[in-house]
């Protein structure tokens, strides 16, 4: 007998034990999971918006509209990643040998986003996004790629810089208020007593740096760099946690300035934002008619997104609720798309495009599911993006700011053209492999389906609880 043979049922007896051993960590993830859900649920339904603010641990956290909002949103994100990683797991032996530390750390990920979504205090708040990046950084770096550890280094080595230079702005703002003789805190509500509306280059300084960090922190141009890379090496799961939750918790972070210097600094506040936005929408643009890899599509598309936000709050009032919309939106959008690419990844065995000729023949459900992902990417109706990016660019209209309404329209019609290139050809091309695909289990399409419904269902009829939650926060950000 060879030592190949000899070995081989030794292996697959540990492989078993292992996994009799870890059978129960997928189904318990999705149940906490699950819980967090129904209790985020629980809170929206019984607390009304008059009752709100509610403020806990001597005011360092808050429940507001806008901490609300995004709770419901993250948690509903990572119910339906958990429940696709269960039906990954089941079929994917590999995923089996770390899944204990892999839902440990989504877990301590969750937990650490949930709380910083409630943070009353901007160090505080600061704080848990690098925490964040510190929990995600190992989740990066199981991506099956060669240079997924890499990659994970240079992502917290990104992270570090812009959270640095957000850091930086908090001591401009102290020093602003030192040299005026001011006391300074920085709670959300009580930073803004000491801010002056005359002419002063640290508070400048201060706003600048914290708005050019967290934009990094968000994509936006220039420091994008580590977002097309890291959600290419990132397993499928984690990108979707990077792009629907931890973005989240700096647009929550970006609000929070927005509320604090609301009628401070609004034209600098603009300036900084159209610029970061015009940027961020050409840089996407280019590099999406360069993409030849579906993966790094998406992230490129996500840049584009973080523009879109970035002109939509520069303008304000009038594109407020339009810019929340299309936040909310997006989250389900990338969720659907990064999940549906893992499905291809695992049948294919590729990121590239060109083997994925004729797609919707071979996996005709995720073919599907990624044709819709991109049509609510591109601003295609009924979904909930088609209304936000029509409500942005009205807000612009009427802000009257043609300049950014231009700009806006041929950047999104040249990101249109360049996707349809692209994709179109890989759903609907003639098939260039044979692969074999495993039958797909009802349990994975499952949080699939719920986020185009969720996209449909804000796109043409939105609850009004939700509809009133919306604009509660368009309007605690000017609107």
């Amino acid at each position: 007998m060879s030592s190949a043979a000899a070995h081989h049922p030794f292996a697959s007896h540990m492989t078993d034990e292992l996994m009799h051993g870890t059978h129960w960590i997928s189904p318990a993830l999705v149940g906490i999971a699950l819980l967090m859900w129904l209790t985020a649920m629980a809170v929206f339904l019984t607390h009304p918006l008059s009752e709100l603010p509610l403020y806990f641990a001597h005011r360092y956290l808050v429940l507001d509209a806008t901490s609300m909002l995004f709770i419901v949103v993250i948690n509903t994100v990572f119910l339906g990643i958990c429940v696709y990683l269960y039906s990954r797991e089941r079929n994917t032996p590999q995923l089996t040998h770390d899944i204990r530390s892999r839902a440990a750390l989504m877990l301590l990920f969750m937990a650490v986003i949930n709380i910083g979504l409630m943070a009353h205090h901007l160090v505080l708040l600061w704080t848990l996004i690098e925490i964040s990046t510190l929990c995600a950084a190992p989740l990066v770096a199981r991506g099956d790629g060669v240079n997924a550890r890499a990659t994970a280094w240079r992502y917290m080595l990104y992270s570090s810089i812009t959270l640095a230079i957000t850091f930086l702005g908090f001591m401009a703002l102290s020093q602003s208020a030192h040299l005026r003789g001011v006391e300074v805190s920085f709670m959300v509500d009580q930073l803004g007593e000491s801010l002056t509306r005359e002419s002063d280059a640290w508070q400048r300084l201060g706003l600048s740096f914290m708005l050019f960090g967290l934009g990094g922190k968000l994509g936006l141009a220039p420091l994008y760099g580590w977002l097309p890379e890291t959600y290419e090496a990132a397993p499928t799961t984690t990108s979707a946690l990077l792009a629907s939750v931890q973005f989240n918790i700096s647009v929550v972070a970006v609000f929070r300035i927005l509320q604090i210097f609301h009628g401070f600094e609004a034209g600098f506040v603009s300036q900084e934002l159209l610029i970061m936005g015009y940027i961020s929408l050409v840089v996407a643009a280019i590099q999406i008619m360069a993409s030849k890899n579906y993966k790094r599509l998406i992230a490129y598309a996500c840049v584009s997104s973080s523009g879109v936000i970035a002109l939509g709050l520069s303008v304000g009032k009038a594109a407020a609720y339009g810019v929340v919309l299309y936040i909310v939106s997006n989250a389900f959008v990338k969720s659907l798309l990064f999940l549906t690419a893992g499905r291809m990844r695992g049948v294919y065995g590729t990121n590239e495009v060109g083997p994925l000729s004729g797609l919707i023949r071979t996996l005709p459900v995720a073919g599907l599911l990624f044709a819709l992902g991109i049509f609510a990417l591109l601003g295609f109706p009924p979904f909930a993006s088609f209304l936000a990016e029509m409500l942005i660019l009205s807000g612009i209209v009427q802000a009257g700011n043609l300049l950014a309404f231009t700009l806006m329209c041929v950047m999104l019609t040249v990101i249109f053209v360049a996707t349809g290139r692209t994709v179109f050809p890989m759903l609907w091309g003639t098939p260039k492999v044979s692969v074999s695909a495993p039958p797909q289990s009802w349990i994975t399409l499952l949080p699939k389906l719920g986020f185009v419904a969720v996209l449909v269902m804000l796109g043409t009829y939105t609850p009004d609880p939700i509809t009133d939650l919306l604009r509660a926060v368009a309007v605690s950000i000017g609107g």
